[in-house]
């Protein structure tokens, strides 16, 4: 790939960033202040920034807890940060989810709850319900992350089977205002669905959990299963009246960031086109479907006519086939991408907007129209590693791997394909 095309690509992903920095967003979003107490509970990749980031522009007294992701994390006044594992829950996870509930017990009508919500908060929040350990709630992330089901069937069989997710820390800190604060990382943003939901509950049952288990065919574990067909611990409804002063306000999201990345195509002279930025499904099959597109519009000049660069957002998943590969949707989307559109004249970039792409160090990839040849040439085949989910050696072997660190935000994923 041309350095020209990879800086460019670069600097649509930093405008998309940029889109959702924290301390923007939050300034034009804060609540009246109270007159009691003001608490900051929150999760998420990003959540740490955004704490950093409300001390700032907050006018007022303030303290509070929030949980991110290990290697997250950045300087507070005021508001403690707490590191615990991500994707998979662990023992430190299980020590910030009682230090949020610790942080929200005994307030009054008077005081006020700040909840920082944002990608990433289901796994950092884990909380068994009785008679199930973190091991099964670990379990459980395991089997869901792995069985390519959509993040909302994922977070609606999360939330009955937790003791903080689907607003039950919410309930907890009444008779106090909350006010959520949400970054969303999920298709059409409801605020319900990020990190499950802490503060935020919605209208699925225990029914609903039931049937999208069956549905997809999920091999939960015993104790999982054996819960879900009981009765004790539903998820409280968002028509509870404990949840009648609370507020929550999505502060940004995909369909922002890609604005913004857009506005910064039309500033070199390209066409931006915005597919949409809530595209769920498997990754490899949506790399198709955007490697059609481009070869329509290299062939026949439709549906639109070049120079142009292709967005999209929205969050994929990844049924995982292979043993032991390396990599995240991003990557993978990436891969069979350029699978698909080998030898048409394009530049690409997939990345996860909060900075990490799975479980490894990278945010996603470049690729273009000749990767895959260089890839055959180093010894590798392109397809094998795609079928074994390792598209994280691919583009390494390649050195075209993209690793900004973490960003502080997360709107989920960001697609951008250049056809001049």
């Amino acid at each position: 790939m041309m350095l020209q095309d990879r800086m460019f690509l670069t600097g649509l992903f930093d405008a998309a960033v940029g889109a959702a920095e924290p301390e923007q967003i939050l300034a034009a979003h804060l609540p009246e202040p109270p007159k009691g107490r003001t608490v900051v509970v929150g999760a998420g990749k990003g959540v740490a920034q955004l704490a950093a980031a409300f001390e700032r522009v907050w006018r007022g007294p303030l303290s509070g807890v929030v949980v991110t992701r290990y290697g997250n994390v950045c300087p507070t006044q005021f508001i403690r940060v707490m590191e615990a594992s991500h994707p998979v829950p662990d023992e430190a996870g299980l020590k910030a989810t009682e230090a949020l509930f610790e942080t929200v017990k005994g307030l009054g009508p008077d005081d006020l709850v700040v909840a920082l919500i944002c990608g990433g908060g289901s796994a950092l929040l884990p909380s068994p319900p009785p008679g199930m350990t973190l091991e099964d709630e670990a379990e459980l992330n395991r089997v869901l992350l792995a069985s390519g089901a959509p993040i909302s069937v994922m977070n609606s069989i999360r939330k009955q089977v937790s003791g903080i997710k689907g607003g039950r820390l919410a309930a907890a800190a009444a008779p106090a205002k909350v006010v959520s604060l949400v970054v969303s990382d999920v298709p059409f943003d409801d605020p319900a669905q990020v990190a499950s939901g802490p503060t935020v509950p919605d209208l699925g049952t225990r029914e609903d959990a039931r049937r999208l288990a069956k549905t997809w065919k999920l091999r939960l574990p015993e104790k999982v299963q054996s819960w879900l067909e009981g009765e004790e611990g539903r998820a409280p409804l968002a028509t509870d009246p404990v949840f009648s002063r609370n507020e929550v306000r999505v502060i940004a999201s995909a369909h922002l960031s890609l604005e913004a990345a857009a506005e910064k195509v039309r500033e070199a002279g390209i066409y931006p086109v915005i597919l949409s930025d809530a595209i769920e499904g498997e990754s490899r099959d949506v790399a198709k479907v955007h490697a059609a597109m481009v070869r329509e519009v290299i062939l026949r000049g439709r549906p639109f006519r070049r120079p142009v660069v292709i967005l999209s957002g929205g969050e994929t998943t990844v049924t995982i086939r292979g043993q032991g590969g390396r990599g995240g949707r991003n990557t993978e989307f990436l891969l069979a991408f350029a699978l698909a559109a080998e030898g048409l004249p394009f530049s690409a970039l997939a990345a996860d907007t909060d900075g990490i792409d799975g479980s490894e160090d990278n945010a996603g990839a470049f690729a273009d129209g000749v990767s895959m040849e260089r890839l055959r040439e180093k010894g590798f085949n392109p397809t094998d590693l795609l079928m074994e989910n390792d598209a994280y050696t691919a583009f390494e072997a390649l050195g075209d791997l993209f690793v900004p660190g973490p960003t502080g935000t997360n709107v989920n994923d960001f697609r951008a394909v250049l056809v001049r």
